[in-house]
């Protein structure tokens, strides 16, 4: 898909897809990392207490969405800049 496609496929979303709410996005998604890791260190110590094993590994899979958020923030905000200020 080249940045025509995607230009004509962001425009056909309709209002959805402004500048300003991929911005917005961005910013969620960047947050949710952050607080993503802060959740994991908190499963760990505490889910540890009752199953070691089991709260370990549930914090290791919490610990695993922070690249998504921050990839997917990253990538919502280059999408934002790519595109045309509206008028």
């Amino acid at each position: 898909m080249n940045k025509n496609d995607l230009q004509q496929s962001i425009e056909s979303a309709g209002t959805c897809c402004t500048k300003e709410n991929l911005k917005s996005a961005s910013d969620i998604c960047l947050y949710l990392g952050f607080a993503s890791i802060i959740l994991s260190i908190f499963t760990w110590f505490t889910a540890s207490r009752q199953d070691p094993p089991h709260g370990e590994r549930f914090g290791i899979f919490i610990g695993l969405w922070v690249p998504s958020f921050f990839i997917l923030s990253n990538r919502l905000s280059r999408l934002a800049e790519e595109m045309p200020d509206s008028e």
